[in-house]
């Protein structure tokens, strides 16, 4: 790995669920775009993963695998998962975990019937909204939603419900995997220590929020990704707006200056 702040380069998936409105964050574009994944530029594997999500329609109720569940199936280790929200239309909101406890026998039942959306626990989000889901948490991300997500490197998903859209489901793995007790909390505003907010912190990476008012300046020591969701900037020297990310490895110190009101979240590993 480089040994000073390596800028990630994005990558525009396509998605039928996508938007072409991308707007602060990334151009708009012609065809509709569900996901920006930030990749290194050189190829490396990154410690972790950060995505831009945009929804125009619902996404699939779905669940992730653990590490060992995932190793032992799919040679990959697991995914657990943040969501930061940026921009939600009215009446937006994330299906996150389930209601009521269920057995398996009645997550399968609901989910072949399409009846398993009255299972889950539908929460209203809104611009600056963090959700946490571990590995286990079944949920769907709603219409009208842009958020950054950050999760541990695997693209492992099983579907249980997909609206009649021609993909493949994965009932068994998915209720093999599922937590069937209502959770995970909400996660409630943090306690913010001057311009540093902790939002998540688990044993696979730890994100804070930052903000670094317009012609400040901030000091980051390294072993992190910095995702820039707000302002104007720069790091190192290099010029930044929303969207942009860069990796820096743990042996650097870098330093933020704002020229505008800036917010970035800093993704340790």
């Amino acid at each position: 790995m480089d040994s000073a702040a390596v800028r990630l380069v994005p990558r525009a998936v396509p998605k039928v669920w996508g938007v072409t409105k991308l707007e602060p964050w990334h151009r708009d574009a012609e065809e509709r775009i569900g996901e920006i994944w930030l990749l290194h530029p050189k190829g490396a594997q990154l410690p972790l993963l950060v995505k831009f999500l945009y929804t125009s329609e619902a996404l699939s109720v779905q669940v992730h695998p653990d590490d060992d569940y995932a190793r032992q199936h799919e040679n990959s280790c697991g995914k657990t998962e943040m969501w930061v929200i940026l921009r939600a239309e009215p009446g937006a909101r994330i299906a996150h975990g389930l209601r009521e406890p269920v057995s398996r026998e009645r997550l399968r039942e609901a989910a072949l019937s399409g009846e398993i959306e009255s299972l889950l626990n539908w929460v209203p989000v809104a611009a600056g909204d963090v959700l946490f889901t571990p590995a286990g948490v079944i949920h769907a991300v709603g219409a009208g939603i842009a958020l950054c997500e950050i999760q541990q490197t695997s693209d492992v998903t099983y579907r249980l419900y997909d609206y009649g859209r021609p993909r493949d489901l994965h009932v068994e793995k998915a209720i093999d995997v599922s937590h069937l007790q209502p959770g995970p909390p909400r996660i409630e505003p943090a306690a913010v220590a001057g311009d540093r907010e902790l939002l998540v912190h688990c044993g696979y990476f730890a994100v804070e929020r930052l903000r670094v008012a317009a012609e400040g300046r901030c000091e980051l020591a390294g072993g992190l990704i910095l995702i820039v969701l707000d302002g104007i900037g720069s790091l190192d020297g290099t010029s930044f707006r929303p969207g942009d990310a860069w990796l820096i490895p743990a042996d650097q110190v870098s330093q933020v200056r704002a020229e505008s009101a800036c917010a970035l979240l800093a993704a340790r590993f």
